[in-house]
């Protein structure tokens, strides 16, 4: 069994140190160390969501409108996808995305085009409105994120980074 995070006087305290320490009290046969780093990773997410949805919010977007704009948008120009490669990107079944590409042709802010490589296929394009859109939210966004990371060194950025990596590697699709 791991041994609980040692705090130091002066480090900040936070909700999941009284939940882990309950735990303890409570149930000391268990192992409660997974808590002490996934309750927060849980909480931030948390957070994290309704920052984005503020920051999108902010430019008249969802969440998923985002997602599927920022996926054309990395895909650099001419900013086109297949439909099956925005459901790669953004991990939702053929009916949300055929759902969601309807709904953003209706807002103006992507386009459908005939495939240049197969006849019966369409791309999914991102319309100029689209672009200006995704990329002001996303500065926003970033912003934002940076708020969040603020208390954090550059080192201790830099770890976090390679360990949440670490975490989510084996869960590549």
């Amino acid at each position: 069994m791991s041994q609980p995070l040692s705090v130091d006087a002066d480090e900040p305290r936070d909700e999941v140190d009284a939940v882990v320490q309950a735990w303890q009290r409570e149930r000391p046969d268990l192992d409660t160390a997974p808590m002490e780093v996934l309750s927060r990773v849980t909480r931030l997410a948390r957070h994290l969501d309704r920052l984005r949805r503020s920051a999108f919010a902010a430019h008249g977007l969802e969440s998923w409108e985002f997602d599927v704009l920022a996926a054309l948008r990395r895909a650099g120009d001419p900013y086109r996808l297949s439909p099956g490669q925005l459901l790669r990107e953004t991990m939702v079944t053929s009916g949300t995305m055929t759902n969601r590409v309807d709904r953003l042709v209706t807002r103006g802010l992507v386009g459908r085009e005939s495939h240049p490589g197969d006849r019966r296929g369409v791309l999914v394009t991102l319309t100029a409105a689209g672009k200006d859109d995704v990329d002001a939210a996303l500065a926003d966004l970033l912003a934002a994120e940076r708020t969040i990371l603020a208390t954090l060194s550059d080192d201790q950025h830099d770890q976090l980074a390679r360990s949440l990596r670490s975490l989510l590697a084996p869960y590549r699709t």
